[in-house]
């Protein structure tokens, strides 16, 4: 709440300073007059921001400032979430996240480490970014409505440590730790490995060799929410020092996280690796604060956080919440056992420098010893460059673990031997550059499958203890037939196989919709379920906006696919059988409406007909069927580009957004403005060369 807006209430002198004390409430920034940096944003006609400086850092400024044009709400609610105070902002149901900061100490790492482990150039990179955001909310104090100025490097910093976590799923292992009876068996030998499926995403390249034109293709194609704090952002970013990148990137992100520049350009899909292991401390009986490893009794370390909570208005409660941590890593006590988490990436906070190294590279080498700087914990990523190069790497942080136990399972947390402190050197994860093969395809799978059959990083090098995931996704088991049958790839059909609409006859989905078919319905079941299971026996696993099969289908595929994406069991076929009829029966009145009517893509006072489903390659994840009549696209497929070099090097790129630069603003024409061609999958220059652009640019200002 700004001071305009207090300004409105009255209360007694007595309930102000009680408010005042509790809210720590502050009056808006007093305006900046002036700054340092020298730096053009050019809006083009989609209002897209090309932001030029003369150094890094000017870039970096209008960067920031650029991105709080378009959506300083989405900046200022996330600097909350990065400290470990949203809750007293927006009340109890953020605190298990604020836990979560102070937990891990996210915040002890960036004091102690931020000043000795970060660069000189990556920490003014860094302060620039938030210099720009803090001018921003200076000069438009009206915009300003939580009191979490000014924004700081450190901020940025937590950011990408906050977010990193919760890509690859830790938050899943402390809610597992709290639920009222333990989980997990103590591990005593080897097993099987824990792997997690993640939503989506898609990357795939092909070399010269593989294309009918003897041109370098790559898809970048990562999926994410439609709106919100993780939903694409597309920015270019340009600087006298070498900066010259293009792509998405989230709000508040200083670094570009997937793209291009002239000669590489990038795609990342999430992976989920084991990378956080749970051990079961021993106890001492007679002490509630000693625990035993290898015969000798240590102490918890203990410390008390506090834990903000809004109650209404302008009324907060602050508690203190204790913490503890062992020789292994942040520990919790429950009813059940004493618990001490290793996760990996602990404390590491030089994501920045990576990110911009693999900014400024020029060709694959250099990319890829931007890669070897090992910074993020996890992720795949699939890379081409001008010189007809590609690469597949699951990149993460793999603890060397010790042979010998089910690392799947908790971990006795008595012996020393098992506490892990260095991963696997980036050079021993499962990649491939330039296969013979001339593809690669990521799209969530395991890195043991992502070319042809004899190319594939060999499974038999890697350990079991690795825990490097195993399980396949329909939009890699379609890719991957395509790619192979199909090749050499011509231009079309590389675009085709990004806007695929089918699921695999091969593909776990397809199994469990032929599970559906196969029940034997007897007759005291109702017609419209038989009706419904031989309706579904015709269906041809495709999701074209013509379809009459693909809301029944994907409805019954749904199901199973979130099951499998919590490590259920798979839900009844019968179940699911009449549950999805039941739904379309109430919501459209008919077992068979078309695709077109049931799948929607929303915006503003747009509503419009949307191909794809759930993971097919045009992956649209929709909700809201039993509640609007049809489903609304909120994750997917979003911003995404298709890349070229020819055989003669030249570039050329097309790309769309799901809606358009004006994140939150519906009255901007930029609001909605590509939402129409993401359906009918149209894609355009994103005018990141200067010549195309010059002639395009509607707005060019300095902040």
């Amino acid at each position: 709440m700004n001071y305009l807006q207090y300004t409105r209430f009255t209360f007694t002198a007595l309930t102000l300073l009680l408010i005042l004390s509790e809210s720590g409430f502050s009056t808006p920034p007093a305006k900046l007059l002036s700054h340092p940096y020298q730096v053009v944003i050019e809006r083009d006609l989609r209002g897209v921001p090309h932001v030029i400086g003369m150094r890094d850092v000017d870039a970096a400024f209008g960067l920031a400032y650029a991105q709080a044009e378009d959506h300083w709400a989405l900046i200022e609610s996330a600097i909350p979430f990065y400290r470990g105070n949203r809750a007293s902002f927006v009340g109890k149901e953020a605190a298990p996240t604020d836990f979560i900061v102070k937990w891990l100490d996210i915040w002890g790492a960036i004091d102690s480490g931020y000043e000795t482990q970060l660069g000189e150039a990556s920490k003014a990179y860094l302060e620039a970014f938030a210099e720009g955001l803090n001018y921003y909310a200076s000069i438009h104090p009206e915009e300003v409505t939580l009191d979490v100025l000014p924004v700081t490097a450190q901020d940025l910093v937590a950011g990408y440590m906050v977010q990193h976590l919760l890509f690859y799923g830790f938050d899943s292992t402390l809610e597992e730790l709290n639920q009222p009876t333990r989980q997990r068996q103590v591990g005593k030998s080897p097993g099987v490995n824990r792997d997690g499926l993640p939503v989506g995403s898609n990357a795939f390249a092909v070399a010269p060799s593989y294309s009918e034109d003897g041109a370098t293709r790559i898809a970048i194609n990562s999926h994410q929410p439609t709106t919100g704090p993780v939903a694409w952002y597309e920015a270019h970013i340009k600087s006298g020092e070498g900066l010259d990148i293009m792509g998405g990137l989230f709000p508040a992100s200083p670094t570009i996280g997937v793209g291009f520049n002239r000669h590489v350009a990038w795609a990342a899909t999430v992976n989920k690796p084991d990378l956080v292991d749970v051990f079961l401390l021993d106890m001492d009986p007679d002490d509630s604060m000693r625990y035993r490893v290898d015969g000798q009794w240590l102490s918890l370390r203990s410390r008390e956080v506090p834990l903000r909570i809004k109650l209404f208005g302008f009324l907060n409660w602050t508690f203190k919440r204790e913490v503890l941590s062992s020789i292994h890593g942040p520990v919790l006590r429950t009813d059940h056992g004493v618990y001490a988490v290793r996760y990996a990436g602990a404390g590491e906070m030089r994501q920045i420098e990576q990110w911009l190294a693999m900014s400024k590279a020029q060709n694959l080498e250099e990319w890829r010893d931007a890669m070897r700087l090992h910074r993020f914990a996890s992720f795949n990523f699939v890379a081409a460059d001008s010189g007809g190069n590609i690469m597949f790497v699951h990149n993460s942080m793999t603890p060397n673990r010790v042979s010998g136990f089910d690392w799947s399972e908790y971990l006795p947390g008595d012996r020393k031997e098992l506490i892990w402190d260095s991963y696997l050197p980036f050079d021993a994860l499962p990649q491939l550059y330039n296969p013979k093969s001339g593809y690669v395809h990521s799209a969530n799978q395991t890195p043991f499958k992502v070319t042809a059959a004899p190319y594939n990083p060999d499974i038999s090098k890697f350990s079991i203890e690795d825990g490097f995931p195993t399980r396949m996704t329909n939009r890699a088991d379609r890719g991957l037939e395509l790619l192979s049958s199909l090749g050499p790839i011509s231009a079309k059909e590389f675009d085709e196989i990004k806007h695929d609409k089918a699921y695999s006859t091969n593909s776990r989905a397809a199994r469990y919709v032929q599970s559906v078919v196969a029940l034997p319905l007897s007759d005291k079941i109702a017609d419209r379920y038989h009706d419904a299971q031989r309706h579904l026996s015709n269906w041809d696993l495709s999701t074209d906006l013509d379809n009459r099969g693909a809301a029944l289908g994907t409805c019954i595929i749904g199901g199973e696919w979130l099951a499998e994406q919590a490590g259920d069991p798979s839900p009844d076929p019968f179940s699911e059988l009449k549950r999805c009829t039941d739904v379309l029966l109430k919501a459209k009145g008919r077992i068979d409406p078309l695709w077109s009517d049931v799948n929607r893509h929303v915006r503003g006072g747009m509503n419009l007909p949307v191909a794809g489903g759930p993971d097919t390659l045009r992956a649209i994840y929709g909700l809201g069927l039993e509640e609007d009549g049809f489903l609304t696209n909120v994750a997917g497929d979003g911003l995404y580009y298709l890349v070229e070099w020819d055989s003669q090097g030249r570039q050329s790129i097309r790309g769309t957004h799901q809606y358009g630069s004006a994140t939150l603003d519906s009255s901007s024409p930029y609001y909605s403005d590509q939402a129409q061609d993401y359906v009918d999958e149209k894609l355009h220059d994103p005018l990141f060369a200067e010549d195309t652009r010059k002639d395009r640019v509607l707005r060019r200002y300095s902040p």
